[in-house]
């Protein structure tokens, strides 16, 4: 749930003496430059990925939307493109998209944010909502072109 985590932690151990198996850091699965025209490919692309790693059900539908929504935040918010990496690591799947736009003051709100076009937010507190991690970065030091501060946001869900 929001903040915090959603379903317990299950913890991989080894069969006789202990030792558990040695898990890779991690695993670059999809590394991708989008636009608004080649958003909804992109969309498909992470479902089908999400999906091939192990990620299923109504867990699968949660992410990928929460990646589109970060991802048609920084097409609409900074300049109509941006940058996503899907990586799998040791006990979830994580999804980082940065962009190169003026940055903003990452405030997730509590409730849900207005329906009015003037009510910002929404699409940044549905992916807290139902991923098990977001974290957003900005003021990215040496971001992309130079044009901007950038921002990076990175989600996860856990897998299993």
């Amino acid at each position: 749930m929001p903040g915090g985590e959603r379903n317990g932690g299950v913890r991989a151990t080894g069969g006789a003496g202990g030792d558990a198996p040695a898990l890779p850091p991690e695993t670059l699965l999809l590394k991708r430059h989008f636009t608004a025209e080649n958003l909804p490919l992109v969309r498909a692309q992470v479902e089908d990925t999400a999906a091939a790693a192990g990620l299923g059900g109504v867990r699968l539908g949660e992410f990928t939307l929460a990646v589109s929504e970060i991802a048609a935040n920084a097409v609409e918010h900074a300049g109509g493109q941006g940058r996503l990496e899907l990586r799998l690591l040791p006990h979830e799947l994580e999804c980082r998209i940065t962009d190169d736009g003026p940055g903003f003051t990452p405030a997730i709100p509590e409730l849900l944010p207005g329906l009015t076009g003037t009510c910002p937010g929404r699409g940044l507190w549905l992916a807290h909502l139902v991923t098990d991690r977001l974290t957003v970065t900005t003021d990215r030091a040496g971001a992309g072109t130079g044009t901007g501060t950038g921002t990076e946001v990175t989600l996860a869900m856990r897998l299993g």
